[in-house]
Order: C-alpha cells, then structure tokens, then sequence
C-alpha cells in the first residue's frame, strides 16, 4: 500500500465522504498532509476524493489506491484583470461541477487560495467547507482580491483550520466571524523514506549541524550562514549541512564563498532519506524568519536531536519547550545571537545529550492518533452545524509543557 498507515489510535468514524481540494501534490507541508489525511481516511473506509488543479503526474506524496484522484487542469498564472478574473471563474466551474459529481460530505480546502474557492463552489450545495491556513498570514503574498474573498469566505465555511496559536489569533483579529480550530501536523515515527537517496557524511567527518528545508528567503539560510562564520574558528571540528533545493541555491553558495567557509559547508539537496541526517546529526538549527508549524524541526527532536530555532511569530514557540529539548533564540534575523546559542550547545555534549533525551517526547505530543482525532472533532462540528467545543484559537496545539501565556501569539 502506498499511503501511510492508520495510527491504531485513530477511530475511523469519520464523515463518509471527503473530497480534499489543493492547488498539486507538489513537496511541502500542506501538499503532504492532503496525502496523509485523504490516505487514512480511505483506509477507515470513506469514500475520499483528492482535487487538484495540476496534473497528477507532478505529485511528490504517495495515496491510497482507495483515494480517488481527480484533476481539475486548471492551473497557470493567473494575472491581473480580467484574464486573471476568467481564470478564476473558470477554477469555480470546475470546482463546483466536481462538487456536483462527487457529492461530498465535507470539503477540506488546503491553504488559503483552494479555502477561499471551495467556499466559493460549494455554495448551495449540500456540504460543509472547511478551510485551512498552513503558513501565517502576515507573510503570504495575496493580493488585494483574494485578501478580500478571504474576508468574506471564512465566516462562511464551516471551520477554519489554523497550525498554530498565533495564526488562529491573527485571523481572530483580521477575519472576524471565523469559526477557529489549531490543529498542528503530526508527526511519523519512524520517518519515511523516499527518493532520492543521499548519503550523509561519515562520523569521523566530525560532528554536524544540520538544517532542512527548502532554499528560500524564508528559511534565514542566509542568516545561517553568517551565524556559522562567525563561531566556526572556535568549532574547527564541526561542519554545517543545508539539506535541501530551491532558487537561493547559487545565492548561498556564494555567500559561503564570500565568508570563507564553502569547505565546511554541504550543500547536497533535497534527500528523501532525511531520516539518515537526522541519525547523523549532533544539533539541529532552524533559522526560518518566518514558519507555519516545522515539519523539520518536528522530524529532528523525534529522531532525538536537540534543536536551536529562532523563536519567529509562530511556530517554533509551539514544538520546542525552550531549555529542556531545544533553545528559541531571540531576535528573530540576528546572527549574532544565532550564533551564541549554537556555540553554547556544540560546546556542551551533556547538555545535548539531555535535550535530545526530552526532545523524543514529540513523538507523543504530536502523533497521528491525536491529531486525527481533533479532525474527528472538526467533521463532528461541521456536520452538526455548531459551536465549536474543542480546540479554539486560545487553545493550543499538543501540550508543549508550559502554560498557555508563556509564549503569547
């Protein structure tokens, strides 16, 4: 079976049909959670229906045999004006004749742009909208139409489903009338594998640092780098790891020219076995100026690997519990405090090794079995039409072990 599988703790009562709308199966967070939620509840026996716009033979994460996959071919830039409005309005058609088809239950939209023209299609017809935010608003690039189509739409989908406390507190202030729930991504022990394979140093290369993530301004690799030049001379042993691709590649590359470290720094690109760099790996740095909930970094404190993340707007602040399995480093962007908080930690093995040891309760706090059961939660409000009992946007994601107000969103 190419899904993944059903936690054992997941009761499969679930709405008996599901039809999931996203832009493609491209890699990332949101794309790869569609998978895993459209594979587990085929696999409790609903009828489940993954929509995209792009074709299928883009997709970067397996499905269920049982999932019916349907392609909109709607996709390409859409412009401004009315090409852009033709566009559009060509996605709704498409949209709401898939809807007519299909007949489902409840509609999960995946991120902002397919949220906003679910509730649009669906409207009259008899199912449920739910609507989701996988990154933090402040730091998405929408323009003026669909900022306003959120506005409007959100108070009229069932739920909107935000990753963490401080996305669901924004929209509490700038989309009013929104019905809120935090749900975060679980996380999967063991980690999966896929291609391509790339094999990590060997451990007598010395001890790693290692980040993850696509190479892109919003991942602060950048920062990252002027953060490692900087304690490099202290820690000649260590050597530093940016696992990933994207656009930034030849710009970081020649900032590691720059500042004199591009022989100890790895550029690989993107691994599917993630996991073996994970088991390599003697620290952890997320360096993000902006995050939605770090897959990365829940990947790393699962594999048992201490971590030291900027504390950005949202996020980090809701994985790690700051000085027992990783450090938030404040200000946000600053290498020079990155820097201070590495250097700390690749001097001291004792307390990474203590870390590390916390760091495995991830596993736990967010496994699949909890997070499907605050969906089961959502379809049940959906569906019943009312007020939300369970996780609000006040409350939080799995416990992270401090009060709510110690990290106020």
């Amino acid at each position: 079976m190419s899904g993944a599988p059903l936690p054992s703790s997941a009761a499969p009562a679930v709405p008996a049909r599901i039809l999931v709308f996203i832009h493609s199966l491209h890699g990332g967070g949101a794309e790869r959670v569609a998978a895993e939620l459209s594979s587990w509840w085929a696999q409790a026996g609903r009828h489940v229906t993954l929509v995209t716009q792009e074709a299928a033979d883009s997709d970067a994460y397996p499905l269920d045999p049982a999932v019916e996959r349907v392609v909109l071919d709607t996709a390409g830039a859409s412009g401004g004006g009315l090409a852009g409005l033709l566009a559009n309005l060509r996605r709704l058609r498409a949209l709401r004749a898939c809807l007519k088809r299909a007949h489902p239950d409840v509609v999960l939209g995946m991120m902002t742009t397919a949220s906003v023209l679910a509730v649009l299609a669906a409207t009259g017809l008899p199912c449920r909208v739910i609507a989701t935010e996988h990154t933090h608003p402040p730091s998405q690039q929408l323009g003026a139409m669909w900022l306003r189509l959120r506005r409007w739409a959100y108070p009229r989908a069932a739920r909107v489903v935000a990753l963490t406390r401080g996305t669901a507190q924004w929209l509490a202030e700038h989309v009013p009338g929104s019905r809120l729930a935090v749900i975060p991504n679980p996380v999967h022990w063991p980690l999966r594998e896929a291609g391509p394979a790339l094999a990590p140093p060997p451990r007598e290369a010395g001890p790693l640092l290692l980040a993850v993530g696509r190479l892109h301004p919003d991942k602060g690799f950048d920062v990252l780098l002027r953060a490692y030049a900087q304690l490099a001379p202290a820690h000649p042993d260590w050597r530093l790891a940016i696992l990933g691709e994207g656009g930034e590649r030849a710009a970081l590359q020649a900032q590691a020219e720059a500042l004199g470290i591009a022989d100890r720094v790895d550029m690989p690109g993107r691994a599917g076995n993630v996991g073996d760099w994970y088991a390599r790996a003697d620290l952890y740095v997320l360096s993000s100026r902006v995050e939605g909930l770090s897959n990365t970094l829940l990947e790393s404190l699962a594999s048992g690997v201490a971590a030291v993340a900027f504390d950005c707007e949202t996020g980090p602040r809701e994985i790690v519990r700051d000085g027992e399995d990783g450090v938030l480093v404040r200000p946000v962007q600053d290498p020079a405090a990155l820097a201070q908080a590495l250097s700390r930690l690749m001097s001291d093995p004792q307390a990474r090794a203590r870390m590390a040891a916390r760091a495995v309760d991830v596993r736990e706090r967010f496994a699949p079995g909890r997070i499907l059961a605050r969906w089961q939660a959502v379809f049940d409000e959906a569906l019943a039409g009312g007020t939300p009992d369970g996780d609000s946007a006040q409350d939080g994601g799995p416990d992270n072990g401090h009060s709510k107000n110690s990290h106020p969103g």
